[in-house]
């Protein structure tokens, strides 16, 4: 009897630990390194993180993530000033500051949390639209309050937009012609190649990635 015992046990720890084996291998070696490979053959592009590379291939980051354009912080500021010569993204406000990793200036994906009435995203609302009309505004091209589109002075749900509408994009584009040295035309034509439709013609807004468009710029204007 005891030994029927031990020899059941033995075949069912036997049992276990083959179909251990072959889960592991089946589940954890195959399909992983199936689906990686599909992905390579189909999908190359998304699956390595959507990544933006410039004219000499390299990669300045990922088109699903908005990125900021600052100058260096100076003494006494509590945040950088905008880099104007580059076309900037929508404001990020409310998401923090990393002090785990310095190369990115955000830490946390979410929104301000304030109702629409909140005093202090009224006064946040009212400082970008100021700041936008002033900074766009040339010698010859002013801009006024009623020209700044929403989301130049609104921060998207998660803070982290790649994207700003092509009213915006458009907003910017005689102060980046003017501080590059460029063309007017020149920037338009730029804006209007790095514009996406909406998808399938219905769905969705049309819409800018900034970062495309700087990495454009920046081979544009860099020898």
């Amino acid at each position: 009897m005891t030994n029927n015992t031990v020899s059941s046990t033995a075949r069912v720890l036997g049992a276990g630990l083959r179909a251990l084996l072959a889960l592991t291998l089946v589940c954890g070696v195959i399909y992983p390194l199936a689906v990686t490979g599909v992905a390579q053959v189909l999908f190359s592009d998304r699956a390595n993180g959507s990544e933006i590379k410039d004219e000499r291939g390299q990669v300045v980051g990922s088109s699903l993530i908005g990125q900021r354009y600052d100058l260096p912080l100076k003494k006494g500021e509590e945040s950088p000033a905008a880099d104007l010569k580059w076309f900037q993204p929508r404001p990020s406000n409310g998401l923090g500051t990393n002090s785990v990793n310095t190369q990115y200036s955000l830490i946390l994906s979410g929104a301000t949390n304030r109702s629409g009435d909140n005093a202090e995203l009224i006064r946040w609302v009212k400082d970008a639209k100021a700041a936008v009309v002033k900074d766009n505004s040339t010698p010859t091209y002013k801009v006024t309050p009623q020209d700044v589109p929403a989301d130049a002075v609104t921060s998207s749900g998660s803070g982290l937009d790649p994207d700003i509408s092509p009213a915006y994009a458009k907003l910017q584009v005689h102060r980046v012609a003017e501080r590059n040295g460029l063309d007017v035309k020149k920037v338009e034509d730029l804006v209007r190649a790095h514009t996406t439709g909406r998808l399938l013609g219905f769905m969705g807004e049309p819409r800018v990635n900034v970062l495309e468009l700087n990495t454009a710029l920046r081979n544009l204007t860099q020898p």
